[in-house]
C-alpha cells in the first residue's frame, strides 16, 4: 500500500539536518548520542542493583528473624549487626549511589550532549538515526513511512 501524498513521505523539520551541516558532524553527534544511550541504560543497571540490594536487605532481615526463632540467636545477632542495613559502599546505601550518579555524572553528560545539539545543529536530536531511517526504509511503503500518520488517516493494512 502507497503513502496517499508523496509529499508527505519524509522527516519532519525536528530531524532534517540545518543547513551547512557536514556529514562529520552528524556521525559526531550520533555518537554523543549513542554515549549517551550507554548512559542511560547504565542508569537503569545502576536502578537494577539498587532494587536487588535493598530487596536482599530486606530477606537478610526475615532471615535474622528465623534463625532467632529456630533458637540461633547469637548467629542471628551477628548476622544482623554486621549485615542488616549495612552501607554498601562506604558511607552510602545504593539510593545515596543512584542520586549521586543521577546529580553528578549523568546530569554533566546530559547538559553537554544538549550543548552540542544547541550548538551544532539547533538542538536537534537524531538526526544520524532520521538519516539512517530515510537510508533503509522502503519509501511509499506502509509501516516504512517516515513519521506517524495524522490523525484519522489511519487506512486499512
Amino acid at each position: 500500500m502507497s503513502i496517499e501524498n508523496p509529499a508527505d513521505d519524509g522527516p519532519d523539520a525536528a530531524h532534517l539536518r540545518p543547513s551547512g551541516v557536514d556529514d562529520a558532524t552528524i556521525a559526531a553527534l550520533g555518537k554523543l548520542s549513542e554515549a549517551l544511550e550507554v548512559v542511560e541504560q547504565a542508569r537503569g543497571q545502576l536502578y537494577a542493583f539498587h532494587r536487588l540490594t535493598g530487596r536482599a536487605d530486606l530477606s537478610l532481615g526475615d532471615a535474622v528473624e528465623q534463625l532467632r526463632a529456630a533458637g540461633h540467636v547469637e548467629l542471628a545477632e551477628g548476622i544482623e549487626r554486621e549485615l542488616v542495613g549495612r552501607n554498601v559502599i562506604e558511607g552510602r546505601w545504593t539510593f545515596q549511589i543512584v542520586e549521586d550518579y543521577d546529580d553528578g555524572y549523568r546530569a554533566a553528560f546530559r547538559q553537554w550532549e544538549q550543548i552540542a545539539r544547541d550548538q551544532l545543529v539547533g538542538g536537534r536530536r537524531h538526526l544520524a538515526e532520521a538519516e539512517m531511517k530515510e537510508q533503509r526504509r522502503t519509501h511509499g511503503a506502509r509501516h516504512h513511512e517516515a513519521r506517524p500518520r495524522e490523525a484519522g488517516t489511519a487506512g486499512a493494512d
